[in-house]
C-alpha cells in the first residue's frame, strides 16, 4: 500500500538484520576471556546491534533523546487527572533543563532535542525546539477520528526527518520519548487495538486517576474503537483513528532510524504504543527496536510482548519523557564495549576451556 514518496522508500529500506556481521561478532563473544554466554544479554545485544550496524564490532559516539510533544482532544473526556496546561509548561521544563530527562540525559551524556508536534499552545523558538506542529492538539477520539490521514503521514514524515537529521549529525543511539497530556488513554486504546486485548487490561491510572474514574477511561477507549472502526492490521489507519501526534511522530522516529541502520531505545508506554504502530508498518523494524525499561502502565508489558521485546529494565517508572530510555543508554554503550575492547583468550594468554576435560572425573 502506497502511502507516501518519504514513507514508502523508508519502509522499502528496512532490511533484516546483517547476518554475517552478527555471526562475526557471535564467534568473537566466544574467544573473549569468559565463559561462553556469562555476560548473559549484553552479549546478545552486541549481536542485535552488530546486526543493526551491518559491521562486527558496533560503536556508538553519540546518543541522542528524541522528545516530541503534543495534546490529545479526548481530555475533553476526563481521562486524565491533569490539565492540558501542563503539556506546554512541561516543554518549557525540557528546553530549560530542570526536567527528570534532562538531569538523566546530562548523566548519561546525552544530547536532547524536543519536537512541537501538536501542542495546544504556540511555543517560542528555541535552539532545542523543532516547531513541526501538525495542529493544536488531535481531535476527540471518542467522538471520530483523532486526526486525518494526511495528518498521520505528515507526523511520520516528520518523524522520518528528524531520525535521518539526527544520524546525519552523527548519531548512533536514539531514545525516544514524550509529553502530552491524556496520551496514556491514546496509547490503551492503540494497544488495545493492535493486540486485540480488551482495553480493561491495556489501561492504566495514567497520571493518577481514582477507580472511578479509570473506569470511564476505560468505557471511552472501548467505545472509540468500536465507534472508530479500527483497522488493528493498518498501523496509518490505527495512528489516524486513535493516535496523537507526537506518537506518530516517535513512531516516524523510529522507522527512519531502522532503515538508517541505527537501533532505537523505546521508551515505556507512550514510546511502545509509537513503536507498535511502527511494527505494523513494518513487521522488520522490531529488529531495530530495544526495549528499555518495562513502565508500570499494564499496556506497555502487553505492546512489548506482543512484539516480542524483552526490556533491559524494570524500575516501576511510569514517567515518560525518555527517562527509562536513557537510563538504559549505559547499557547498550557497555554490550558495545565489551565486545570491542575485552582481550581474546589468546591476546590475554590465558587458556580456553579444555572441552576434552571432564571436570571432576578420575
Amino acid at each position: 500500500m502506497a502511502i507516501s514518496d518519504l514513507i514508502d522508500k523508508t519502509l522499502a529500506g528496512i532490511a533484516p538484520l546483517d547476518k554475517i556481521s552478527m555471526d562475526s561478532a557471535r564467534s568473537r563473544q566466544d574467544t573473549l576471556t569468559k565463559p561462553p554466554g556469562s555476560l548473559g544479554r549484553l552479549e546478545a545485544l552486541s549481536i542485535q546491534l552488530a546486526g543493526i550496524f551491518a559491521t562486527p564490532i558496533p560503536e556508538i559516539r553519540r546518543k541522542c533523546v528524541m522528545i516530541a510533544a503534543g495534546d490529545h482532544g479526548v481530555v475533553a473526556e476526563g481521562v486524565s487527572a491533569y490539565p492540558q496546561e501542563v503539556t506546554p509548561q512541561m516543554v518549557l521544563n525540557f528546553l530549560s533543563g530542570g526536567a527528570a530527562i534532562n538531569v538523566l540525559a546530562r548523566h548519561v551524556s546525552s544530547e536532547i532535542v524536543v519536537i512541537d508536534a501538536g501542542v495546544a499552545a504556540d511555543l517560542d523558538p528555541h535552539p532545542l525546539l523543532i516547531s513541526e506542529k501538525v495542529g493544536k492538539g488531535t481531535n476527540n477520539f471518542a467522538i471520530g477520528p483523532a486526526m486525518t490521514n494526511q495528518q498521520a503521514i505528515q507526523c511520520l514524515e516528520i518523524g522520518i526527518r528528524a531520525a535521518i537529521s539526527e544520524i546525519d549529525l552523527g548519531t548512533d543511539l536514539i531514545a525516544c520519548g514524550e509529553m502530552g497530556i491524556g496520551n496514556t488513554t491514546s496509547s490503551s486504546a492503540i494497544t488495545a487495538a493492535v493486540t486485540g486485548v480488551d482495553p480493561e487490561a491495556t489501561t492504566g491510572r495514567g497520571t493518577g486517576l481514582e477507580d472511578e474514574a479509570l473506569a470511564h477511561k476505560v468505557d471511552v477507549i472501548r467505545r472509540a474503537i468500536k465507534l472508530n472502526n479500527v483497522d488493528s492490521s493498518n498501523g496509518l489507519d490505527v495512528l489516524t483513528k486513535l493516535g496523537g501526534f507526537e506518537i506518530g511522530v516517535l513512531a516516524g522516529i523510529m522507522l527512519g532510524a531502522a532503515a538508517n541502520h541505527r537501533p532505537v531505545l523505546v521508551d515505556g508506554f507512550i514510546s511502545g504504543a509509537a513503536a507498535l504502530i511502527a511494527w505494523k508498518l513494518s513487521p522488520l523494524a522490531v529488529n531495530y527496536f530495544i526495549g528499555a525499561h518495562r513502565s508500570v502502565e499494564p499496556g506497555h508489558g502487553i505492546g512489548l510482548e506482543a512484539m516480542g521485546i524483552s526490556p533491559l529494565l524494570t524500575m516501576d517508572m511510569r514517567l515518560g519523557e525518555g527517562s527509562g530510555a536513557a537510563l538504559a543508554m549505559p547499557i547498550v554503550e557497555a554490550a558495545v564495549k565489551c565486545l570491542s575492547q575485552m582481550a581474546t583468550f589468546e591476546q590475554a594468554g590465558v587458556s580456553e576451556r579444555n572441552e576434552d576435560d571432564d571436570e571432576g572425573s578420575n
